[in-house]
């Protein structure tokens, strides 16, 4: 069976991973008989926003813990994970792939990459092992790969298509249900919901992005 891990950052939208990409990325595996490894890193988040009233508060979070939720529990610490373990490595979307496994929403092209997801994204790549990104994910592959000129998409965004131009990345316009694919580097990605807003139509880029990078294995 093939292991594929999945690369989480909290839980929810605007502090975390985006649920509805992680859910269909996680279906999408388990439909086609593939080992979904959760992972995320053991950190404080960088804030906590109430997801009904979009205010920040002054709880604190642990993004493994809160990862732990999409993931019924069956989750590791990153950094306890092995590129060898792993067939090939997703990324799923949402604020937290920007505020947690990367500060890109506040640094934008100045941004740090948490060591041990800089970590397993770089020995992925050295490996030849395909990634996935989906939404906003794309802008940390850039930054973690940005000698390699990644080519990516995170639909058509103008401000972030830039950032990550900026950071070595090349961008490609592409609409939600389609994903762009970067053959050289093994690197697949789609923007679900930085485009949306229908939960069908994110589900058909992801699906996509699943297959293909099931072929690549």
């Amino acid at each position: 069976m093939k292991n594929v891990g999945v690369l989480l950052s909290g839980c929810g939208v605007y502090d975390g991973t985006e649920i509805h990409e992680s859910v269909i990325t996680l279906l999408a595996l388990d439909r086609n008989g593939v080992a979904a490894i959760c992972m995320a890193p053991d950190m404080d988040q960088h804030h906590v926003v109430n997801h009904l009233t979009g205010q920040t508060s002054e709880e604190k979070r642990n993004v493994l813990v809160e990862s732990a939720r999409i993931a019924r529990g069956e989750i590791m610490d990153v950094r306890k994970v092995r590129t060898a373990d792993l067939d090939a490595l997703i990324m799923p979307g949402g604020f937290g792939a920007a505020k947690n496994l990367s500060d890109f929403a506040i640094k934008g092209n100045e941004a740090a990459v948490h060591p041990e997801v800089r970590r397993i994204i770089a020995e992925m790549a050295d490996a030849g092992k395909p990634i996935g990104a989906i939404c906003i994910s794309p802008a940390v592959l850039a930054k973690v790969l940005e000698d390699r000129h990644p080519q990516v998409t995170i639909g058509n965004d103008l401000g972030t298509a830039e950032a990550i131009e900026s950071m070595g990345g090349r961008h490609t316009v592409c609409d939600v249900t389609d994903i762009h694919v970067d053959s050289e580097n093994k690197l697949v990605t789609t923007p679900a919901y930085m485009i949306g807003p229908d939960i069908s139509k994110v589900a058909e880029g992801i699906e996509k992005l699943i297959n293909k990078i099931l072929e690549m294995i």
